[in-house]
Formats: C-alpha cells, structure tokens, sequence
C-alpha cells in the first residue's frame, strides 16, 4: 500500500506550490457540498451543483462573480459559508494551515515554513513566524475597523436593525478587505454611490487589501523605525508596489471620469464631487474587488476596455487581489524603458533587476494572455454575447475581480465552468508558477554557442 501512497503523497505535497493548489481545491471542493445542502438556499430546495461549485470558487478564490443574487438566493447558513470562504480564500489556505500549526504547538516545521512562504512571499524562512502574526493581526483590525464605520453607518443613516446593521458592515467589510466583492444587494453598491461614508471604507479596504500582506507589515515596521532614526528605507518591492499602485489608481480615476462625464446611465446623473467619488471608486475596484456603484453594463466601450486593462494588471503581491500583479507590470515597463534606451539591463528606482525577474515577469504576462484569449474563444463559441462582454467576463474572472456586464447568470453550464476553471487559475496560477520557478532555479554549468535571430 504504501508503495502507491508515497508517490502520490509527493505528488501533491512534494512542492509547496502544489501543497498551495491542492489546499485550494479541497477547500473549493468542501465549500461546494455545502452550498449544495437544502439549508443553504432560501427555497430550502438544494442549488445545482455548477452554481454550488461556481459561488464555492468564486469565494475562495475571492472573485465575486456570482450566477444568483447572494442576497436573496443564499439563507443566512449559505451566506454564512460564503462569508468563511471569502475569509479563508482571502487570507490563504497555506497561512491559515500554518496558524493553526502555531497555536497548537508554538513553532513551525521546515517543510509547514516553505509552505507558508510559498503562499506570503515572505523573503527568509526565520520571517514566517513574524509575517504569519501579522497578517492575522492587520486582517483583524481592518476588517473590524471597516466593519465598525459601515455598521455605524447603516444603523444611524438607513435606520438598519443594530442586527443588521452590524451584519451587513462586517460582511461587506470583509469582502472588500479579502478583494471578493460579494455583496448582499443584487445592485450591488449602486444604492451607496452618492454616500462617501460607505463607498470611501470599503474603498480603503480594497485598497490595503490589494497592495499585499509584505507591504503593509514593512510600512508598518518602518514607520516606527523612522520615529527612532529619522530614516525610512523601503524596499524595491515596496515602492515598486505603491507607486505603481497610486499612478494606476489616479490614471483610472481620470479617464474614467472623462469617458463617463455625460453618460446619464452611469455618472452623468451625479452631481460633479460624486462623478468624481464615483470615479475613483470604479477605479479602485478594477484593483480586483469586483463592487460596483454604478452599471457596469451601462460603461461605455473605451471604458469597458480600460477597466480590461487594469483588472489584468490587478493589486499587489501576496495579498488578496488577483490579475499579473502591479510589480510584474512595473518590472516589464522597466525592461522596455532599458530596450527602448539601449541599455543592456533594466533598472527601477537605482536598482538593477536580476535576468530571472524579468524572465519571470514575462513567462506571467504572457501566460495570463494566452488564458485571456483562449477562454474567451471558448466563451464566444457557447454563448450569444457579443465580445465586448465575453472579454469582459473572462478578464474580470482570471483577475478574481468579479465586476461583470451582466452576462454571468445567462453564460451555459459549460461556459460557467470554464469561468469556475478561469478563477481557479487566475487566483493560484501567478503565485504557484512564480514559486515553482523560483525554487527549480539553478546554474547551468556550460553556455551554449550565441545566435541573434530577426526581432520585429
């Protein structure tokens, strides 16, 4: 017998990376037969199983897309499971496991750590520990933090229930934070568009949420150095991170302003300050959290386009936004920039990026390509859309972002699959492939004859 558990055990548990991914699926899996029980749905009438399996993914894999209305579909048990899985998803399966390893013995085993790193992006193994810590305890004070205004909110601005209220804050607060948009109104935010006081919050949350668990620790970390020397020194990472993150956040905030100024179905009905909140509030959403305070169906096609673009570029790493990631954008526009200077290495912020980093940055960008096209010629081949939705659809899937056109509930139970295929992937394929060459990483010991062939 255990001549075929072992290679099977090694199988699936031999790399980290694939310790990560079938995590996942167990959890998808799990989250699926709940969803399937008669207590889950409000007819008390059990949910096919393609719905079961695409909601289950959906959350786990913090995506938001959804083939009913979570709000009216779901009973309290069925939100209360979607509500675990878009918190187990968002935080990750390996982090979760490797917390649990902590309180029950107060230390971690090599084999728990490399996992553990695979799933944070934490730089050394002796940092596991610290960086498992703290990203349990800044997912408890936002979420709570966030919670807290929008159940304030609700209570005294819409005269909710203190039940209701405070259900209704914590659910949307944790959505937004894990970058799931999973929302109890089938109109999602639209009703909150003209209220900063709900819309500012959660935009924050997906905002801390979207830049990565590594970012927000070293912030943090530094900040109180700087109180005791006066110097801030953030890493590579961390700027790149940041930065890129807020010179996407305006660009989208700007034109999506200016190519929705007039449109009465979108913010042309707001008064100017609100166009303006409204704008930056779509921005900061295609950062892969998937909320909507206005009709995405509604967006005019050059909008529909850039929102493309940014859900593919996504948030940041290790945290919970999905798509390329902010940092593989920056480090291929670094590698362009050098190209384009003639310069035989690339260079960000007086730091010169190692050839593997670029290697890695592309294998990704262009892998993530060939997924978007592929899908979406499946897509066009099962259903009536027109294209402008269906690659809509499937960018908003393989960036676990969730905002959709409107088209998710009419997609067939084939191409409901795929998407449920596209979401699993988009969530754990950047960070499974990027583990994986990372730790296969060696040194040839011999170079081949060189030979340039025609480019362009």
């Amino acid at each position: 017998m255990n001549r075929y558990v072992t290679p099977v055990r090694r199988a699936l548990f031999g790399h980290p990376a694939r310790s990560v991914v079938f995590a996942f699926a167990l959890v998808v899996l799990g989250g699926a037969a709940l969803l399937s029980l008669p207590a889950a749905t409000e007819g008390r009438s059990s949910a096919g199983s393609v719905t079961s399996l695409f909601t289950s993914t959906s959350a786990v894999c913090v995506t938001g897309l959804a083939v009913v209305d979570t709000g009216t579909y779901w009973s309290g048990f069925g939100e209360g499971v979607i509500l675990g899985l878009i918190q187990v998803g968002g935080f990750g399966i390996m982090t979760m496991a490797s917390l649990l390893a902590l309180l029950v013995s107060g230390k971690l085993g090599l084999r728990m750590q490399l996992t553990a790193q695979a799933e944070t992006k934490s730089l050394g193994i002796g940092d596991v520990r610290r960086v498992l810590l703290g990203v349990a305890g800044t997912t408890l004070i936002v979420e709570l933090s966030v919670g807290a205004i929008l159940s304030l909110r609700f209570r005294f601005g819409y005269g909710m229930s203190h039940g209701d209220a405070a259900y209704m804050g914590l659910f949307h607060a944790v959505s937004a934070f894990n970058n799931a948009g999973f929302g109890l109104h089938a109109d999602s935010l639209t009703r909150y568009a003209q209220d900063p006081w709900v819309t500012l919050p959660i935009a924050v949350a997906v905002i801390l949420g979207g830049v990565g668990f590594p970012v927000l620790l070293e912030v943090l970390r530094h900040r109180r150095r700087q109180r005791l020397t006066g110097r801030r020194g953030w890493s590579l990472h961390t700027k790149l991170t940041l930065g890129t993150t807020a010179i996407l956040l305006v660009i989208g905030t700007v034109l999506i302003c200016l190519f929705e100024w007039e449109n009465q179905g979108t913010l042309g009905a707001f008064s100017s300050p609100r166009k303006v909140l409204n704008g930056f509030f779509t921005s900061t959403m295609t950062r892969t959290a998937g909320f909507n305070s206005v009709d995405t169906g509604a967006l005019r096609p050059s909008t529909l386009l850039l929102v493309c673009m940014l859900m593919f570029i996504g948030g940041g790493s290790a945290g919970t936004a999905g798509g390329i990631k902010v940092t593989t954008f920056a480090v291929l526009g670094a590698a362009i920039l050098a190209e384009v200077r003639g310069e035989p290495t690339s260079a960000v912020m007086g730091r010169r990026l190692a050839p593997h980093i670029l290697r890695q940055a592309l294998t990704v960008a262009l892998l993530g390509i060939g997924l978007v096209m592929a899908a979406t010629l499946v897509l066009l081949t099962v259903t009536k859309a027109s294209f402008e939705a269906v690659l809509f659809e499937v960018v908003s899937a393989f960036g676990t972002v969730g905002l959709s056109t409107g088209i998710t509930a009419d997609v067939p139970a084939s191409g409901q699959l795929v998407l449920t295929l596209l979401m699993f992937i988009g969530r754990l394929g950047p960070v499974t492939l990027v583990s994986a060459l990372a730790l296969r990483e060696r040194t040839r010991r011999y170079q081949l004859p060189e030979e340039r062939p025609v480019i362009g």
